[in-house]
């Protein structure tokens, strides 16, 4: 064992006796990994984010969702602003 290298982990060939499956019954993976793009091993932040637009862009979204995001967003901001006494008045028209 030297100083400077760490010790790797043995991997075994066990194959269950009564496993009859695709691929390794080890292995885990989430649900919906092969309907996604944005779950992929892409390295860096720039392919992540273009990633992540194109996937939201190509979204059939049909419950609303978004819509309802946005929504409760703004009720939430205009809440904190109540809360903090913000002058809302500013964005109304002065006659």
């Amino acid at each position: 064992m030297g100083i400077l290298n760490t010790r790797k982990n043995k991997r075994y060939s066990y194959q269950p006796r009564y496993y009859k499956g695709e691929g390794s019954p080890y292995e885990l993976k989430h649900k919906f990994d092969e309907f996604r793009v944005t779950v992929s091993s892409n390295k860096g932040l720039k392919t992540k984010l273009n990633n992540a637009i194109e996937d939201y862009k190509h979204n059939n979204d049909k419950s609303g969702a978004n819509r309802r995001v946005l929504i409760i967003i703004s009720v939430l901001i205009l809440v904190f602003l109540f809360i903090i006494d913000f002058d809302l008045s500013i964005f109304s028209f002065k006659r």
